[in-house]
């Protein structure tokens, strides 16, 4: 989680200084606690409300929980009528980050069991890497050139690998280029609707009944913690006797995607990406069709997108107030999930928090150059590995904690923090909404098709 600086005077608990930029959150700020009620009524609610599936004739959609808790979160964090307070959607943010790991170390419980699964599936998890770097390619680029988004097509489609993807643009094209402004855009995009899309996507896909559950999970390893979680979550409940091994493959198929990306980002899918883009439309400069597109955006707008993002209240919540919140909100929407209460999800909970600190911490002694995701991922998996002493306890008591359920957990937290997001959004304009659509669903399409064809070969 990224530290922020202490200010040069400790602001109350929940109040701002003087200059009105900085909060801090603890169990002594009653505003805190108003976001730990809503964060637990939301997800309680969404995960009663259960299931819903949509009929689409020979296909169909299944409406998960958690898309139940990031929609009504993501309602009432937008809304004008009585806002949320600007700092506690920010410590909504902070907590969404260690959320997103919190749902990494439980699926990580699931990779130690299924090492033999992972290594005879070794070829097809490599290989179906490629369908992240092509997918937004072939599809999604073609698209954004007929809709004239300018240059800013080649930031916006070559990948949808998140945050490795600004270093990739801004070493080759700058930070003031329409590039840049691509990937900014897909970026606020896919923080926003990314997981949702994944989801719905992986739920048609999965109805059809023509691709291998094993195929579906690898798809959706795209490189996104969240969308990568939404997708394997609407295969795993298609498929509920396969659930670990779903959940295994999909967490070493985006493991391989955030690690291998990045290479293939910079060598191969952004270079291609930026020649397709030119020979489609010729060279062409954006600027020649006389309309406005994000790839023209003005550097006005350009850098008051940049500064929503970097530049709102500085808030800070101590790390075990953050870990406390989720697992207590945990334990309430995994209870209502399995309709029972066992000591077991407590105890789950606390191994859970437990590898997210010690990563976390090992992260901070590195300074950065150990990623959390890493040391956390490592350490799940040997700690249910058969190796582990403990692992027969790890496989028993995870059991109770349903993956499913520390989604809806924090896709509820993702929705409250929505609210500041909405300024971006207007800035960004329309046409990424169709080109991002596209860019996730043929990535996880193209990586899937590639999974099912090499596993079919290596049977």
């Amino acid at each position: 989680m990224k530290q922020n600086p202490q200010p040069s005077v400790a602001p109350a608990p929940g109040r701002a200084t003087s200059a009105g930029e900085a909060f801090l959150y603890t169990f002594r700020t009653p505003q805190l606690w108003l976001l730990v009620a809503l964060i637990v009524v939301i997800a309680g609610l969404a995960q009663a409300i259960g299931p819903a599936e949509i009929s689409l004739g020979p296909a169909s959609i299944t409406m998960l929980p958690m898309i139940w808790g990031l929609i009504l979160a993501a309602v009432l964090s937008a809304q004008k009528l009585k806002p949320m307070p600007a700092g506690l959607q920010h410590a909504a943010g902070l907590i969404m980050g260690v959320a997103v790991l919190l749902l990494c170390a439980r699926l990580s419980l699931t990779m130690g069991p299924n090492i033999p699964l992972i290594l005879e599936a070794g070829p097809a998890l490599l290989l179906q890497e490629f369908g992240n770097v092509f997918g937004t390619i072939l599809l999604a680029l073609p698209l954004a050139v007929l809709l004239r988004m300018g240059p800013a097509t080649v930031g916006a489609t070559f990948s949808v690998d998140r945050e490795a993807a600004f270093a990739m643009v801004t070493n080759r094209f700058g930070s003031d280029s329409p590039q840049y402004r691509g990937v900014l855009s897909m970026y606020v995009f896919g923080s926003v609707f990314g997981a949702v899309i994944a989801t719905l996507i992986a739920s048609l896909a999965t109805s059809l009944g023509i691709f291998d559950p094993l195929a579906l999970a690898m798809g959706s390893g795209i490189g996104s913690g969240s969308m990568m979680a939404a997708g394997a979550s609407a295969v795993a409940a298609a498929h509920p006797e396969m659930q670990d091994q779903i959940l295994a493959l999909a967490t070493t198929a985006n493991l391989i995607a955030s690690l291998a990306g990045i290479y293939l980002g910079v060598w191969v899918s952004l270079p291609v990406a930026d020649r397709f883009y030119r020979l489609l439309t010729r060279n062409r400069d954006a600027e020649a069709t006389g309309r406005k597109s994000i790839g023209t955006m003005a550097t006005e707008q350009l850098h008051a997108v940049k500064d929503a993002m970097t530049q709102g209240p500085e808030v800070r919540v101590p790390l075990w107030n953050i870990l406390a919140i989720l697992c207590g909100a945990g334990l309430v929407v995994a209870v209502i999930a399995e309709r029972s209460f066992t000591w077991d999800m407590v105890w789950t909970y606390l191994l859970l928090a437990a590898l997210v600190a010690v990563s976390m911490g090992v992260t901070r002694i590195s300074r950065g150059k150990v990623p959390a995701l890493i040391v956390l991922v490592t350490l799940g998996m040997l700690v249910s590995s058969p190796i582990s002493p403990v692992a027969g306890w790890v496989a028993e008591a995870s059991e109770s904690v349903d993956f499913l359920s520390v989604i809806t957990m924090m896709l509820t937290v993702a929705g409250l923090s929505l609210g500041k997001d909405m300024p971006m959004l207007r800035s960004i304009g329309w046409k990424i909404v169709p080109v991002g659509v596209v860019g996730i669903a043929a990535t996880f399409v193209c990586s899937t098709i590639i999974a099912e064809f090499v596993l079919g070969l290596v049977g």
